[in-house]
């Protein structure tokens, strides 16, 4: 994203909805950036590249 980082995405969506439920994806491993907003609350990762199967597992994990 060219005006900010995955991790600033997910603060700013956080101030406006605390409770709002967060899948993060992303083609880099979970180390780094998204091992920051996991420790902050978000609620999953899934790492690209995943298939429908992959996806649905991790969007229930995060909706339940």
């Amino acid at each position: 994203m060219p005006e900010m980082g995955g991790g600033e995405v997910y603060d700013r969506m956080k101030e406006i909805n605390p409770n709002i439920k967060v899948l993060l994806s992303s083609g880099y491993s979970i180390d780094g950036e998204a091992t920051e907003a996991m420790e902050r609350g978000c609620g999953g990762f899934i790492q690209k590249p995943y298939n429908i199967d992959g996806l649905s597992h991790k969007v229930r994990e995060v909706l339940l």
